[in-house]
């Protein structure tokens, strides 16, 4: 009887994962901007303040990210102002899920503050009196490891206090 209970066990769990509907998504990774926790930070050159964005991404064959001894950035973050890149991060590679339809999963990014911008040759990160605010937004993309560039994403403006 056990051995009957096993076997109708089995064969459920098997008839689940097939009839389950299996994700389809595009080899190219796909990337949205879900948020953030705040939108104004301290200007600073030291890591003094950060904001966390929050990120959604799928990727239809799954080549996210690279090995441990692999050193190479595959994420990256523009700063608005200067179209530099501000941040290059390398994500790990993700787990295989087995099922070879993709995978999907969320990014939680912690950025640290940066300096304020300022014209007529003011160093960044100076006090100036008549200047309390910089703005900028980030720019936000991801490589696979075979090559292709998701999508860009936006954050929502973020304003610099330059005290």
């Amino acid at each position: 009887m056990k051995q009957i209970l096993v076997f109708i066990l089995v064969f459920f769990l098997i008839f689940l994962t097939a009839c389950s509907p299996k994700p389809d998504f595009p080899v190219i990774p796909h990337l949205e901007y879900t948020g953030m926790d705040k939108n104004i930070m301290i200007q600073g050159d030291l890591n003094s303040d950060s904001v966390f964005i929050y990120l959604k991404f799928t990727d239809g064959d799954g080549d996210l990210g690279f090995d441990a001894n692999d050193s190479l950035p595959n994420l990256f973050v523009i700063d608005s102002r200067t179209g530099n890149i501000a941040e290059s991060i390398k994500i790990p590679k993700l787990p295989d899920t087995g099922t070879g339809n993709g995978v999907s999963g969320e990014i939680e990014l912690k950025l640290y503050t940066t300096c304020c911008l300022f014209e007529n040759n003011i160093p960044p990160c100076s006090v100036v009196d008549n200047i309390l605010f910089d703005t900028l937004y980030y720019k936000i993309y991801l490589i696979d490891r075979a090559g292709h560039y998701s999508d860009t994403v936006f954050t929502a403006p973020i304003i610099l206090e330059c005290k």
